[in-house]
């Protein structure tokens, strides 16, 4: 369905969740496990905007990105945000708190890159690197990203096949889109305003994660007010494709306790 220019699947039955993707891809990367969870939820799955079917918007910041999404949303939901969609996920439940119930991210890091007092990044060149590459292989740069998301998994072939297969199969995200992502990426650091983010939170984080390493998510369930911790050990950064029986079982138990 189309709301306010973003495209949203709407499906299932119970209490409305949300569920937001992560840089370079769409809502249909969560396609192997919303089967499960509609027997439980409402799920509204979004395009982000500039990916699939949604429109892109400017500015395009964490702000700008969370008030396009509230104003399309219940007035109240759940809310399950993976990587670069966690930190929107985090930025809702901040801004938004009377409207996003509970709140849980995985794979998600509040500050992505390395900074002195932050060793639980990944190198700033790393994500430059992307970037600047984006302008003269735009394919091949977000190919090596997936790989970087599925490197250490013990389903790593699987789980790096499954995510090119999805890639493209909502068209192809638009560079500007990309680049203002990779800039929230390079940037954003949540850290100090995690502690005033009060809902009750789950923080889903694979054991392997070469992208957002463990110790950010052990920081995050800290450092949440209401912060649970599920580790999922052999995963990487996208245990809902690599370990789906342990996601969805995780994340309903949290849901429904």
């Amino acid at each position: 369905m189309q709301r306010a220019d973003l495209h949203i699947e709407v499906g299932g039955q119970g209490a409305p969740l949300a569920l937001l993707h992560g840089w370079g891809m769409h809502g249909g990367v969560w396609a192997g496990v919303t089967d499960e969870l509609a027997r439980h939820h409402q799920l509204h799955i979004v395009d982000l905007p500039g990916y699939g079917g949604s429109a892109a918007l400017t500015p395009y910041t964490l702000e700008t990105l969370a008030a396009r999404l509230i104003d399309a949303l219940p007035a109240h939901f759940d809310v399950c945000g993976w990587s670069l969609g966690g930190q929107l996920a985090l930025t809702m439940a901040r801004l938004y708190p009377a409207q996003v119930g509970r709140l849980v991210t995985v794979g998600t890091n509040p500050c992505f890159v390395t900074r002195a007092d932050w060793p639980q990044g990944i190198q700033r060149e790393v994500l430059q690197l992307f970037a600047e590459s984006l302008v003269n292989d735009y394919e091949g740069t977000l190919k090596r990203f997936l790989a970087l998301q599925a490197r250490g998994d013990e389903s790593a072939r699987a789980v790096l096949a499954r995510l090119r297969e999805l890639l493209f199969v909502r068209g192809r995200p638009d560079q500007a889109v990309l680049e203002a992502g990779l800039t929230i990426l390079l940037d954003a650091d949540l850290r100090s305003v995690v502690p005033d983010i009060t809902q009750r939170a789950l923080v889903i984080h694979g054991s392997h994660d070469a992208l957002a390493p463990m110790a950010a998510g052990e920081w995050l369930a800290q450092h949440l007010p209401g912060g649970n911790l599920c580790r999922i050990s052999g995963a990487s950064h996208a245990p809902f494709l690599s370990h789906r029986v342990e996601f969805v079982a995780a994340l309903t138990d949290f849901l429904h306790d």
